[in-house]
C-alpha cells in the first residue's frame, strides 16, 4: 500500500529545521505484515527527544529512516501467528519489541531484550525485515515503529492492546514518555511514600516522572530545569520546590534547602544534568538516569562518595518496564484521575508541520507535541 511518511535522509541538518527541512513527507510503499507482524493505522504520535537526537545526529542511526516511535492507532490487519491483537483493536506502541525468549526477557527485564535492541540498532523490525521502501530501495524503521506516517507495520511484540475509550493523542504518550518517566520512578527507583525526590529535566519524560512521584506519595518533589515557564508548570503539577539550573549556585541552593534528597532522577539526556542530579542526591540515596545522552558524552563523579556515602547510580531504560503489565496499569491510573497525563499535551501538529515542531522541541519550548492523523 502507498502511505505518506516523514523520511529522514541525512542527519545533522542545520537549524532552523523550518528552513533546512530534514524531514521530507512523501509517499512510500508499505508492505503487508509478515508472520508475527501487525499493520496499524497510525492515529497519533508524540514528538520525543529520541526522534530529535536522530535528526541532529546525537544518536546516529542508519539512513534513510522513517522516524517516530511513540504512537497509538488501530490494528487493520495481522500476519500469520499473531494472537495478542486483532483487527479493530486499539493499541499503544512500545519502542523495544521483547522477544520473550532471551535472558533479559526471561528474567523479567523485557526493556533490555537482546534481539529487540539489536533490530533497533540496524533499522529493522524484530523479524529482521524492512517493510518500507521506495522502488527497490529500503527505508529503515525507527525503533521498530516509524510512526510519523499514515500507517506502520510493526512486530506483534511492539504493540499493547489498550482501552478503546482512551483518546489517541493521550494514548500515544503511554508508549514512551509515560512508560519511561513513570517507570523510572516506580520500577527503577522504587519511590515510596515519604521519599524526597528531585527530577532534573522537565520534558515529557520528566513531567511523567513528576506525576508518578506525586502519585507514589513523595514527601517533597524538587523540579529542576533551564526554563522558568516549565518550572511554573511543574509547580502546578505537584512540585513542592523548583530551581533553574542556569543559576551557578543551584547545587548549593538545593542542598541547603533539601539536605536529604533520597532519589534524584535525570531525564534531560545531558551529562551536565546527570552530574547535577548526582551532586544533589543525599547520603545513602539513589541517582537514576533515564535520559539518553550523546554516546560520546561522559560524566565525572566523585568515586569515593559511592562508598563512603553508600550512594547508588542506576540506569533506567524505557522505565525498566514490562509493557504488557505497565501500560494498562498506567492507563487505569490516568482514567481514575491519579495521573493527569493530558496536562502534558502542548500542541497537536500535522505531518507537514513536523519540521517546525522539532524546532520548538529543540528550543525546549514545549512539553509534548503530538502528531494527529
Amino acid at each position: 500500500m502507498r502511505i505518506k511518511a516523514a523520511i529522514l535522509a541525512n542527519m545533522g541538518a542545520a537549524r532552523p529545521y523550518k528552513d533546512s527541512r530534514p524531514l521530507d513527507v512523501r509517499e512510500v510503499e508499505l508492505d503487508p505484515p509478515g508472520a508475527g507482524e501487525v499493520l496499524v493505522r497510525i492515529k497519533a504520535a508524540g514528538l520525543c527527544h529520541s526522534d530529535l537526537s536522530v535528526i541532529n545526529g546525537d544518536r546516529p542511526r542508519v539512513m534513510p529512516m522513517a522516524l517516530g516511535h511513540e504512537a497509538a492507532g488501530i490494528v487493520e490487519s495481522v500476519g500469520s501467528g499473531v494472537t495478542t491483537v486483532a483487527p479493530g483493536d486499539h493499541v499503544a506502541m512500545v519502542f523495544v519489541p521483547s522477544c520473550g525468549h532471551c535472558i533479559p526477557c526471561a528474567t523479567g527485564r523485557p526493556a533490555l531484550c537482546e534481539p529487540g535492541n539489536a533490530a533497533n540498532g540496524v533499522g529493522t523490525l524484530l523479524s529482521g525485515k524492512r517493510r518500507l521502501h521506495e522502488g527497490e530501495a529500503h527505508i529503515n524503521h525507527h525503533l521498530g515503529i516509524s510512526a510519523f506516517a499514515e500507517a506502520a507495520v510493526v512486530s506483534e511484540k511492539s504493540v499493547v492492546k489498550i482501552d478503546p475509550s482512551l483518546a489517541f493523542d493521550e494514548a500515544a504518550l503511554f508508549g514512551c514518555a509515560v512508560l519511561t518517566g513513570m517507570g523510572a520512578v516506580v520500577n527503577t527507583a522504587q519511590v515510596k511514600a515519604g521519599d524526597s525526590v528531585a527530577i532534573v529535566g522537565m520534558g515529557g519524560v520528566g513531567f511523567s516522572a513528576l506525576l508518578a512521584a506525586a502519585a507514589a506519595g513523595a514527601r517533597e518533589i524538587v523540579a529542576v530545569d533551564l526554563l522558568d515557564a516549565k518550572l511554573e508548570t511543574a509547580k502546578q503539577l505537584g512540585a513542592t520546590a523548583v530551581y533553574n539550573a542556569r543559576d551557578e549556585n543551584v547545587v548549593h541552593s538545593i542542598k541547603s534547602c533539601h539536605p536529604r534528597i533520597d532519589i534524584a532522577i535525570e531525564t534531560a539526556g545531558s551529562a551536565r544534568a546527570l552530574e547535577l542530579a548526582y551532586k544533589i542526591t543525599g547520603r545513602g540515596g539513589t541517582t537514576v538516569t533515564a535520559g539518553l545522552a550523546n554516546p560520546a558524552d561522559n560524566i565525572k563523579i566523585q568515586q569515593v562518595s559511592l562508598v563512603a556515602e553508600e550512594r547508588t547510580l542506576k540506569g533506567s531504560y524505557v522505565g525498566s518496564c514490562v509493557p504488557l503489565r505497565d501500560i494498562p496499569n498506567y492507563v487505569a491510573m490516568y482514567q481514575a484521575g491519579r495521573l493527569p497525563i493530558n496536562r502534558l499535551l502542548s500542541e497537536r501538529v500535522s505531518l507537514d508541520g513536523l519540521n517546525e515542531a522539532f524546532d520548538r522541541l529543540a528550543d525546549g519550548n514545549t512539553i509534548r507535541q503530538v502528531l494527529v492523523l
